[in-house]
């Protein structure tokens, strides 16, 4: 699978068109981020739904805390519905830094995903779920059919990476250096033998930021705000595993949930631009992109993809369009 990721940092329409242009460019599937500062995840892959034919359509990720479980299952099983069933879950913990803002933390986070998506299984196989953990639910149902909808869970560290590789349909890895993508395989592989035969092969998504146009300068300035809100987010070992100085991701991060948004970008090191993104060329994007598949079974192109995003896409197809060949 190829796919991409998409911020609602742009209108809705423009977003759709977008979406219907990744498919003109023979990707696999959108994915739209979420933070509570942008437009609407779920209103915005409506649109998408209606715009396109054939790309699976996703959240990229929700997570289990700002909604209700039960609420967002059968939100993700809308979408399934109204896009002809290429509706795929994603599902994390979230962005830290901005939950905060909201009074969230991340208690019990794996825990909570987990809960969340077997919740949603049983909801979307017809199933009246009762349900005393991390959330509450009491004879909660859906009226209408819904069917099978894959899930991927967004994982960086080890018992998120491991419990998806267990339960889950696929992973979407948040990592952009093949260093990363090798970990999370070895943390794969080690759950093999855990894995319940009736789920199916895993799948592997390097979730990877990428930052794409023919000037290279140019590339790498447009990566510096997704690459504050990875920096932030990273747990100590993958910081520790680029050498990344722990006090200044974390003045990022408070940064980014003060709303002081030039200055968290601005606090973006070259050692982060290499570690948690692909930036460059089309030339240096086909050759990293290359390097995680040595590692990744699919690969999801996330934000920013370039500055400027109508450009990015065709950029990224054509790389792919030569790749294939």
């Amino acid at each position: 699978m190829y796919a991409i990721e998409l911020t609602p940092e742009h209108p809705v329409a423009q977003l759709a068109s977008f979406a219907e242009q990744a498919e003109s460019n023979a990707l696999d599937a959108v994915f739209v981020s979420h933070h509570y500062n942008n437009r609407d995840q779920f209103m915005t892959l409506t649109a998408m739904a209606e715009r396109t034919e054939e790309v699976l359509l996703g959240p990229g990720i929700a997570n289990p805390y700002e909604t209700h479980p039960v609420t967002l299952a059968s939100r993700v099983a809308t979408l399934a519905e109204l896009s002809d069933g290429r509706a795929v879950f994603g599902i994390g913990p979230g962005d830290k830094s901005t939950l905060s803002n909201l009074g969230f933390g991340h208690d019990d986070a794996l825990r909570r995903v987990l809960e969340t998506f077997k919740t949603a299984r049983k909801l979307w196989d017809g199933e009246r779920v009762d349900h005393d953990g991390t959330f509450e639910a009491v004879d909660a149902g859906l009226n209408y059919e819904v069917g099978d909808i894959p899930v991927y869970v967004g994982a960086q560290g080890p018992h998120m990476t491991r419990m998806s590789a267990k339960h889950a349909d696929g992973a979407l890895y948040n990592g952009a250096h093949p260093k990363d993508l090798a970990w999370a395989r070895e943390q794969v592989e080690e759950m093999a033998d855990e894995r319940p035969e009736e789920y199916g092969e895993f799948d592997l998504a390097a979730y990877a930021s990428v930052s794409v146009a023919e000037d290279e300068a140019e590339a790498r300035e447009a990566a510096r705000p997704p690459v504050a809100f990875v920096a932030a987010g990273s747990p100590p070992p993958v910081l520790d595993r680029h050498g990344i100085d722990h006090d200044t991701a974390d003045d990022i991060g408070q940064a980014i949930s003060a709303g002081e948004f030039s200055a968290a970008f601005e606090g973006v090191t070259e050692a982060m631009l290499d570690a948690f993104c692909i930036a460059g060329t089309p030339e240096t994007v086909a050759e990293r992109t290359a390097a995680l598949e040595e590692h990744a079974d699919s690969v999801v192109f996330a934000s920013p993809l370039g500055p400027d995003v109508e450009a990015a896409i065709d950029l990224l197809g054509a790389a792919l369009d030569r790749r294939s060949r």
